[in-house]
């Protein structure tokens, strides 16, 4: 008895099974519903692809329906689409697509197109997804901007190889620049009538000089650079900007343009002045998300000279000097995974209203280290470097960890290590007394000389905005050093405030 009402209870329900109709799609009405009305593909440069844009599209109703036709408008279009996972014909072309009621799906939408597609007038590049046809129409925009840009990139050979460049005993992807570029012309002078996108190493040779135009956009790709090389040379000649549009400054950044990557560090690797590069002078250059910003190795004696220069989010260090002889004024580094700022190896440095904060979230990062040796790897002995000068005159030195500064001397005591902190404020909290008994930090309670801790009042750290307020401990702290104005070319009027920029009255929330 029992088996035989297990055996109807299936039949029943196979019975019930076989007159359902969950797979017969009714044909769309043309009431989808959509996440958007349109996708806005942030900024691209010409003929390189963007990243990927999603769409949702919805059924509200309650019967499943068969969308005839999903397709890009153009027949030719430069725009790629998959849906629910599938590619179509072409990416561009689906015919059929089913979708369950009170349920939706996803479709996924990328890019790649050249400047000589856009509209000639605003260099926008649009196209349309469009969903079945007829009085069932509808649709969803594109909108993309397609920017040019001067690319910059190693030869590939014919027998598949592609150009590098001697370092050391090893090579790297990368090439020298060309006076005479078939494309682009003389690529020792970049300025600004269109950005540059760098691929690989951009390399200056000994006896050329790369001048970098006021307003240049520089865009480096991933584990790309820049290199000055033995008696190669780097002038950028950024200005004075008067608007938020920063038109006279240079601009080093990578070249992901969509605002998710803003601040993301670690985009592409360093400028780097290698030893016996000669006479590198930057003013009103921005670095930004580089893993080094400014590696500086050694020159050849002569002064790298570096003013009003911003230096943003490296994931490693803004700027590491080894044995390097550097003159900075008006210089604001901002977030870095190890220092801002690391003069290592020795050297000569002089900084004049800087300002050296980290607000990197580790408790290892520091603003400012200064060292004079490293230990080899195979003797486990030191190797020491003279330290002739580190001079920081109205400077700020600060960021989140109780110490800031971190002061490191060889053992060898025939080697110089001469510094000095004069109208600084310095974040230093000794609160492990493990500074206490050190004779290199007993400057740091000459309260005449320095402003231990205190506040600063950053207008907006996160936002790398490091002007001081009203209200700062920096305030009219320091003396005249010979920096007359500001990074901001605000004149200093006899009032010296600490750091890159005079104090302002913040605006009220």
């Amino acid at each position: 008895m029992r088996n035989f009402i297990i055996l109807f209870i299936v039949g029943l329900a196979v019975s019930f099974s076989s007159c359902r109709q969950d797979f017969e799609f009714k044909a769309s009405t043309g009431d989808l519903f959509f996440s958007r009305d349109t996708v806005y593909l942030d900024t691209v440069f010409s003929n390189i692809g963007s990243s990927t844009y999603t769409l949702k599209v919805y059924n509200k109703s309650d019967k499943d329906i068969k969308i005839p036709t999903i397709k890009l408008g153009k027949p030719d279009s430069k725009y790629r689409m998959t849906v629910d996972g599938m590619t179509g014909e072409n990416n561009r072309i689906f015919h059929d697509v089913e979708l369950l009621a009170k349920d939706s799906m996803y479709i996924f939408i990328e890019v790649t197109a050249d400047v000589a597609s856009a509209n000639p007038t605003d260099f926008l590049y649009t196209d349309q997804i469009q969903f079945d046809s007829g009085e069932n129409f509808q649709k969803v925009e594109l909108v993309t901007l397609i920017q040019d840009a001067y690319f910059l990139y190693p030869k590939r050979f014919d027998d598949g190889t592609t150009e590098t460049l001697p370092i050391g005993d090893d090579e790297v992807y990368g090439f020298y620049l060309d006076e005479n570029d078939p494309i682009n012309g003389n690529e020792y002078v970049w300025g600004n009538d269109k950005p540059y996108v760098v691929y690989g190493y951009a390399a200056v040779p000994n006896g050329k000089t790369l001048n970098v135009q006021p307003g240049a956009r520089v865009h480096f790709h991933a584990d790309s650079g820049l290199i000055i090389g033995n008696g190669g040379s780097l002038k950028v000649n950024g200005q004075v900007s008067n608007t938020a549009a920063l038109e006279n400054e240079v601009i080093f950044e990578g070249d992901r343009l969509e605002p998710g990557f803003s601040d993301v560090p670690g985009q592409w690797l360093t400028v780097w002045l290698t030893d016996g590069s000669t006479n590198n002078e930057i003013n009103h250059l921005t670095i930004k998300n580089a893993v080094v910003g400014l590696l500086i190795d050694h020159n050849d004696g002569t002064t790298t000279t570096i003013k009003n220069t911003q230096i943003y989010n490296s994931s490693n260090i803004g700027i590491w000097a080894k044995t390097a002889k550097i003159s900075g004024e008006n210089i604001v580094i901002n977030y870095a995974g190890d220092a801002a700022l690391a003069c290592t190896l020795g050297g000569s440095y002089d900084f004049r209203h800087c300002t050296f904060n980290n607000n990197w979230s580790s408790s290892r990062q520091v603003a400012v280290l200064v060292d004079n040796y490293y230990t080899d790897p195979q003797t486990n002995q030191q190797v020491a470097y003279d330290l002739n000068q580190a001079d920081f005159k109205n400077c700020i030195i600060f960021g989140s960890n109780q110490v800031e500064l971190l002061l490191n001397k060889g053992s060898d005591a025939t080697k110089q290590f001469n510094y000095s902190f004069s109208k600084c404020q310095i974040r230093f909290n000794n609160t492990n007394n493990q500074f206490t008994n050190n004779p290199l930090y007993a400057f740091i309670n000459d309260t005449n000389e320095i402003i231990k801790n205190g506040d600063p009042d950053f207008f907006d750290i996160a936002n790398n905005k490091l002007v001081i307020g009203a209200d700062s401990d920096a305030k009219n702290f320091g003396v005249n050093v010979g920096v007359p104005n500001d990074i901001l070319g605000n004149p200093r009027n006899g009032v010296f405030d600490l750091g890159a920029y005079n104090s302002i009255v913040f605006p009220q929330d």
